[in-house]
Formats: C-alpha cells, sequence, structure tokens
C-alpha cells in the first residue's frame, strides 16, 4: 500500500530528500477538478476555429491565461505561436510541452451546441472552418497542465516550456515553395532555446482509438510527407485524329499506374512501409480535343531517409521515361514536407514507465506506425522527443464507424482529457525525478 504524503510535509523535505514522483498525487486529484474547465475551454476553442497563421483569438485567450498564472510568456512566436516558460523553484532540466492550434477548412456537420459556423474562402472556395483533428483538446489539456504545473511552481525541481504552436496542418505555397509548418519555423526562431530544451513531449488524441487508452511506439512513429507534382505535356489534336497529337492523358494514366510498382516492388515492406497516392488529375475542357497537356498532384508518405530518397527517384525516373516513351515530356517536381515523427528510443523507454504506472500496463498499447504525419518531428530532430496517442472513441461507438480526423463529422470524447492532462504533467515530474542526484546511503 502507498502512504499518501501531504503536501506541507513535501515543503519540509530538503532538496534531496524531495521526490518529484511524490507530487502525483497532487497533480491527479487537481486535474480531476479542473476536468471541466478543459472541457469548457476545449469548446470555446471548437466553436471559434482558426486557421493556420490566423489564431489570433485563440492565441490571445492563451497568452491571457498563461500571464494569469504568472508565467513568463512570449507571443507571435512564429507568427501566432504562443510560448510559456515556468521556472520552478528548484534547479533542474528543461521539458517542452506542445500542442498545436490550427482548425481546417472543413464545414462541421451535426449538431453540438458548440458547433463551428465560422466560414472563410480557402484556395478560391467557400467553405467552413472546423477543429477536425482535435487541436482544440490539445490546447485545452496544455492550459490545464500549466495551470496545474504553475500551482505546484515551489515544488518543481526545473523549467517547463509551454509550446501553443500554430499551423500544424501546413501552410501550401505555389509549385516550387517549400511547405512551411508552424514546428518548422518556431525552431528557426529558436523555440527550443533560451533556456535550452532538454527533451519535448507531446499528445495527438485519437477517434479511433478507445477512451482511457494511451498508445505509443520506439522510434519511426508518422510518415514524412512530401507533396507531388507532375505536369506532363503532349501535343494537342482533334479528338477524332489522336495519331496527330500526342494524348497527355492516356500517358499520365501510365505513370500513375507505374508509380504503383514502387510500393510493390521497391519498397522494402517489412522494414519500411511507404504510399505514393494520386489525389487529382486535371486535363483538357472538350469532349472531342486531345488536350495539350496534363497535371497531377499527390502525397508520399515514408519512414526512412533512404527509403524517402529512393521513393523520390523511382517517382522521377518513372515518370520522366513513360511520358518519353510515348513522345512527351514530365515534369516531375517534389515538395519536401515533413520529416517522419521518430520518437527517441531511449527517451521512450525512460518515461515509458510513467504512462503504465499511470494508466495500467493493459492500457498503454504498442502502436503500429501510422501513415499520417506530424510537425512535431521538426522538434525531434534537433531534440529529444515523445510523442504519444490519447484514446477519444465516443464510448458509444465501435471503432469502425467512427468518423475519422480531416472530416465533417469527427467527434472525440471528452472524458478522455483528464487522462491527458494526467499523463504530460506525470512525464514532466518523472523526468525531473530522474534528474534529481540521489543522496548518498550512509554506511550502518
Amino acid at each position: 500500500m502507498k502512504a499518501f504524503i501531504s503536501l506541507p510535509a513535501l515543503l519540509l523535505m530538503g532538496p534531496l530528500a524531495f521526490s518529484q514522483a511524490s507530487l502525483k498525487p497532487i497533480i491527479n486529484q487537481k486535474a480531476k477538478a479542473m476536468e471541466s474547465k478543459t472541457i469548457s475551454w476545449r469548446r470555446d476553442f471548437h466553436e471559434h476555429p482558426e486557421l493556420g497563421n490566423n489564431e489570433i483569438r485563440t492565441s490571445g485567450i492563451i497568452a491571457a491565461h498563461l500571464r494569469s498564472l504568472g508565467i513568463e510568456v512570449q507571443e507571435k512566436v512564429a507568427k501566432t505561436g504562443v510560448v510559456g516558460i515556468l521556472k520552478g523553484a528548484k534547479p533542474g532540466p528543461v521539458v517542452a510541452l506542445r500542442a498545436d492550434m490550427d482548425g481546417l477548412p472543413v464545414t462541421e456537420r451535426g449538431e453540438l451546441p458548440f458547433k463551428s459556423t465560422v466560414t472563410t474562402e480557402y484556395n478560391g472556395q467557400k467553405t467552413g472552418i472546423m477543429h477536425a483533428c482535435g487541436h482544440d483538446s490539445h490546447m485545452a489539456i496544455l492550459m490545464s497542465v500549466a495551470e496545474i504545473l504553475a500551482s505546484e511552481k515551489a515544488n518543481l525541481a526545473g523549467t517547463v516550456k509551454f509550446i501553443f504552436q500554430p499551423a500544424e496542418e501546413g501552410v501550401y505555397g505555389a509549385r516550387g515553395e517549400k511547405i512551411v509548418s508552424g514546428a518548422e519555423l518556431m525552431v528557426q526562431e529558436g523555440v527550443l532555446e533560451n533556456p535550452k530544451v532538454d527533451a519535448i513531449f507531446g499528445l495527438h488524441i485519437m477517434a479511433e482509438a478507445a477512451t482511457g487508452t494511451i498508445q505509443y511506439r520506439p522510434g519511426a512513429t508518422m510518415a514524412a510527407v512530401d507533396e507531388l507534382d507532375i505536369q506532363v505535356k503532349g501535343k494537342q489534336a482533334h479528338g477524332a485524329y489522336p495519331w496527330q497529337g500526342i494524348d497527355p492523358i492516356v500517358i499520365s494514366s501510365q505513370i500513375i499506374l507505374g508509380l504503383q510498382t514502387i510500393v510493390s516492388r521497391n519498397v522494402n515492406l517489412p522494414e519500411d512501409p511507404a504510399i505514393v497516392t494520386v489525389g487529382a488529375i486535371h486535363s483538357g475542357i472538350r469532349y472531342n480535343i486531345i488536350p495539350e497537356s496534363a497535371s497531377m498532384i499527390g502525397t508520399i508518405r515514408t519512414f526512412g531517409t533512404e527509403q524517402r530518397k529512393l521513393v523520390h527517384q523511382r517517382i522521377t525516373d518513372i515518370a520522366t521515361n513513360i511520358a518519353k516513351s510515348g513522345g512527351a515530356v514530365a515534369d516531375v517536381h517534389i515538395g519536401t514536407g515533413y520529416p517522419s515523427t521518430i520518437n527517441d528510443v531511449n527517451l521512450v523507454d525512460k518515461m515509458l514507465p510513467s504512462l503504465i504506472e499511470l494508466n495500467g500496463r493493459e492500457k498503454v498499447l504498442l502502436k503500429p506506425a501510422h501513415t499520417g504525419a506530424e510537425d512535431f518531428s521538426f522538434f525531434q530532430e534537433k531534440i529529444p522527443g515523445f510523442f504519444f496517442f490519447l484514446g477519444g472513441r465516443p464510448l458509444d461507438k465501435l471503432s469502425v464507424p467512427v468518423a475519422s480526423h480531416h472530416t465533417p463529422d469527427f467527434q472525440i470524447d471528452e472524458s478522455g482529457f483528464q487522462l491527458g492532462v494526467k499523463a504530460l504533467s506525470h512525464l514532466v515530474v518523472d523526468y525531473f525525478e530522474q534528474a534529481i542526484p540521489m543522496a548518498k546511503k550512509s554506511k550502518k
């Protein structure tokens, strides 16, 4: 049976005897007491979503909350990002916690009382804006963690950097322009410095995972994502006289089929899965005209650096050579996106016991590699990082019928937020705990 240590007793302990882990019962109690507040924040963010690099209202609410806690606040980091720095009363390492803030150009369906009715114009089309990936919950969870840890500032042996990041979904420019994400820009602006961060943790709620569970994976966890753009130039002709032209539609069809051989014949699937998807093809204007050109765009998902190079090269080789064989020319452009989200194996090994102690071995589950992408990877390129997944499947639904992320019917179960608050808070104090020098045992 574990003995509960009261807060006054904690304050009387010396610096070497003080246990950061002893704060966990207090954290659990406060997380439970804050549950309704966490849910209220999430619902407010959900009702008022903002697209990447436009999170003005959102960042204002976050900055005001952090300041009210006595946390040092930096605003307009990477355009609209907010960073809070909480310095514990005792020296120790620096841990960063990250939440993303942006919504998506998705028109929400359903009849939630806090349903989004915000609209905008995106890529020339009128659309709704929706938190269709759970970023609203990530912010609410991290705001609660900040409030709890700030209330225990006198007992913290280290510094916590709260990173509220814009534009996780990416900001796309013209063809040839690199995809810019909030995390990448934050790193460029020095978010991991002053003070220098030793490790970073982040979570993502998952609609298809059962509420009350945590999922994780050491090493390559989420895929690298790159943008594919192929322009095929042929020769225009009358549809009745195809021999007089070079048909870019037929050649594009052959290229699309050829690209399928990359995954089936070139990639070592047992070691590193990969995906090459053509999401759109555009060509022509009239039923009896063979057009001069065709274009296609798509997405590439890979997990290893060498595999990424291989897939990119095969795409270029296949497209250009198939086009050449038909008398056309293919211009291939691959826009580099996010690197693979790679959890530091040593950090996962070190911190996994914290999650298991909190939630039980049967509810902390090893997850297969995820072909979605996350710009949390830019932080992990610089420092050790651990990104894990929080179950958010509505309790009355099976995993199969649940609407997936980035869809108009996306929903999550708010009862899982409390576990997220506890998990991030426990990781902080346990990381601090392992950095505290132990007092030498006296000889008998």
